[in-house]
């Protein structure tokens, strides 16, 4: 029978691209081996894909070089996201965590796409052009739009005051009339990043709003969810997770309120 450890190598050397590490500490081997990846990267309920936009914002908000390292690389090399997929994350990462972590996670972008190119003897292609802009021009037609998205997006019938820079030129402007309608990524995958991120800022109305949307709008199925939690335990923490587990047992019965209010 296969053991415990060799599984978590196995998984580890699959998701990460290279072989795992040698350390035998107990947090490398029981902890990062055997738990980690011989058990949360291999459970079904999110793909290795899905998992990439949880572990992604975890370790650019961590601090931690080597770890945020290493997932960039692996995102990448293993072609579950492409270029343009990960710097859009970086960007929604970047609202939802702050610009000074977001340009460490940057920097570290373009470095692994370079270092992959070159292990591969490859050119690094051109960026994609930044213009023109799927979303409008007009200011007054960009704010509506802004809007339109916050009450789409946030399954709430009603939008904040544009009253002060934060919410017209920030929320409704920028955040909801342009980064969550930019095509570099999905819905799906902006929920993915945006519970990650708003977990482990300790905002309560946050945490609260986006996971009740992510799963109102079923773009995050139940059991997703509760998978997402499993993950970003994993990635930033026990405590945090355990707080984020409490806000979807939540929220799920607040959809599952409304949708038979809705069926009745």
């Amino acid at each position: 029978m296969t053991s415990r450890s060799e599984l978590g190598r196995r998984a580890f050397a699959d998701v990460m691209t290279f072989p795992a590490p040698q350390d035998c500490s107990p947090a490398t081997v029981n902890g990062l081996i055997d738990f980690v990846f011989g058990e949360v990267w291999s459970r079904p309920t999110l793909s290795r894909r899905d998992r990439r936009f949880v572990t992604l914002p975890c370790v650019a908000a961590a601090d931690a070089e080597e770890p945020l390292t290493d997932h960039v690389y692996a995102a990448l090399n293993s072609g579950d996201l492409t270029i343009t997929e990960m710097r859009e994350t970086v960007l929604h990462f970047a609202v939802y965590s702050g610009w000074p972590k977001a340009s460490r996670f940057n920097i570290v972008v373009d470095a692994q796409w370079d270092r992959i190119h070159r292990e591969r003897g490859q050119t690094v292609p051109p960026p994609a052009p930044l213009l023109p802009l799927a979303t409008p021009s007009d200011a007054e037609e960009r704010l509506a739009t802004g809007e339109q998205s916050f009450r789409d997006i946030n399954c709430i019938p009603f939008v904040p005051i544009r009253d002060n820079p934060y919410s017209g030129a920030g929320i409704l402007n920028f955040v909801f009339g342009e980064m969550w309608l930019r095509p570099g990524l999905g819905m799906k995958e902006r929920r993915l990043v945006t519970v990650a991120c708003v977990a482990f800022q300790d905002a309560p109305i946050p945490i609260m709003s986006h996971v009740y949307a992510a799963l109102k709008s079923r773009d995050i199925s139940f059991d997703e969810m509760d998978e997402l939690a499993l993950h970003f335990g994993a990635y930033y923490g026990w405590a945090k997770a355990s707080h984020l587990n409490q806000v979807i047992s939540e929220q799920k019965q607040r959809v599952l309120d409304e949708w038979r209010e809705e069926a009745s």
